[in-house]
Order: structure tokens, then sequence, then C-alpha cells
């Protein structure tokens, strides 16, 4: 029996994307939300863990400004991606992130199935939550981007832009931030990787791959795909070893215990929520 149990999913260069993703976003988490509850013990103990609240604001600025690098790097992969030649007929393929009626009609009968009035949609690579993900991520990088570099070189934005302006900055950037870290925390993190079928974590960002019984049950017009191209045994890896699933599961788990401990420590510190 081969040993070759998983499907590629994702490239080494997509995964290091998510790693650096995942680093950048929970540093500007944890920096913006010391910064924002400053005023409260909890507030000052996150400032506390970066050398204080100026340290807090110079840590944010740069590593803000590496997130908008990063998103301008990603976009010259995409770009480096597309089959030019066949284009713009290549960009809605059944492996483009690009949403196609066919996600419309997935989502409602996939609430349909929830509700047992509907046969399950039969997925393919990406389903119609992932491709909302990653088109929230690229939404919310240059939104949050533009914002704060307005506010981090305050000075200079005024020279081009009414006072009134960084103050809807602000606000823009705050809101921006509140429901990225939401969506994240929530629904991307805790739901997503603590869901029945992904218990006791998702590794396939990490490990680049997935079960094939799980891709066939989850997925199944996408292996159904590759096995009709005669793709899909090229396409096999195997399990990665012991101590690097280790690696993945405790670094995994960090993150969800980081998010879960700001989301509740935001929420408990809020001043606009009473208990």
């Amino acid at each position: 029996m081969s040993s070759k149990n998983r499907i590629r999913r994702f490239t080494p260069v997509q995964k290091l994307f998510h790693l650096l993703l995942i680093l950048t976003f929970m540093t500007q988490a944890v920096t913006g939300l010391a910064r924002l509850f400053i005023e409260t013990s909890w507030g000052k103990w996150l400032a506390w863990l970066f050398g204080g609240y100026e340290a807090c604001r110079t840590i944010h600025i740069y590593v803000g400004i590496f997130m908008i690098c990063l998103f301008v790097l990603h976009l010259f992969y995409v770009l480096g991606k597309v089959n030019w030649k066949e284009f713009p007929g290549s960009l809605y393929g059944p492996d483009s992130l690009l949403f196609r009626f066919k996600d419309v009609k997935d989502f409602f009968r996939h609430v349909g199935w929830f509700f047992g009035i509907a046969k399950a949609p039969e997925f393919d690579r990406w389903g119609y939550w992932e491709k909302f993900d990653y088109w929230a991520v690229f939404w919310g990088i240059p939104v949050l981007g533009i914002t704060g570099l307005l506010l981090a070189y305050h000075v200079a934005a005024s020279k081009i832009m009414p006072g009134w302006g960084l103050n809807i900055a602000l606000w823009i950037h705050r809101i921006e931030a509140i429901l990225a870290m939401l969506h994240v925390f929530i629904l991307h993190l805790i739901l997503s990787n603590l869901r029945r079928s992904n218990f006791p974590m998702d590794r396939a960002m990490f490990e680049g791959s997935v079960e094939l019984t799980h891709a066939r049950h989850e997925r199944p017009a996408w292996v159904s795909r590759l096995e009709q191209a005669g793709e899909l045994e090229r396409n096999l890896v195997p399990e990665a070893p012991v101590g690097r699933r280790a690696i993945f599961y405790v670094f995994g788990y960090a993150v969800i215990v980081v998010s879960t401990f700001l989301l509740i420590g935001g929420l408990v510190n809020s001043p606009y929520i009473t208990w």
C-alpha cells in the first residue's frame, strides 16, 4: 500500500505567505489592542510585553509596512500565476479563487443541507467560504495599510488632506481591524480548526496537504476532476513526520490560545459592553 495518503493542496511559497501573514497579523492584533486598551490594566500588560506604549506604536507601524510589502509581493505572485494566453477565460477555471455563479448555488445548497432539506453540494478545490476568506484579506490589507500610513505619518498626511479626514481614517482603520480580528479569531481559527471534521486541527496550511479520504468526502468534485485528468497520482504526498506534525500542533494551538485570549480580553475590557 502506498504511503502517499494525502493530496497536495498548497505550495511551499503559499505556505510561507500564510505563515508570514499569521505572524504579522497576530503582532498587529496584540500591539493594536494594547494601544486601544492602554487605559486598562489588561492593555497596559499587553503593552508591557512589547516594551510599552510607544514601542507598541513603533512595532505596529513597521510590521504594518512589512504587511504592505508582503501584499505587493503577493500581487506579483498572483499575476505570475495567471495564464495570460487564455486570459480572461483562465481567471474563471475551477482552480481560480474568483467567485463564480456555482459558489452562490453551493452556498444556498449548503444552507439547505444544514437544515436537512437539500443534498450537500460537491465542492471543488475551493469552497465559497475559502474564497470569502481570501478576498476579505485581499480587501482588508490595503484598507488597513492606507489608513494606517495616514495615521502613522499624520503630519505629512495633513498636508494633503484636512484634519477631519484623519479622524475618518482612524475610525475606518479601527473598525476594519476589529472586524478582521473577529472574523479571524472566531471563524477562521477557532471554528474552522475545532469543527468535527478538522479536529484536533486543520493542518492543511502547515503541511500543505489534506487526507485523500477527507478530500473525497468534502471536495469530491476536485478529486474527481484530478482523477479524470490523470493528475491525482502525481499530486499525492506522504504525511509529514511525527516531529514536524508536533510543531504544527504546538504552533497552531499557540495561535488559537492567543487569539482566544485577545478576543475574551477585548470583550471583557470593552467600554461599550456592560457585564
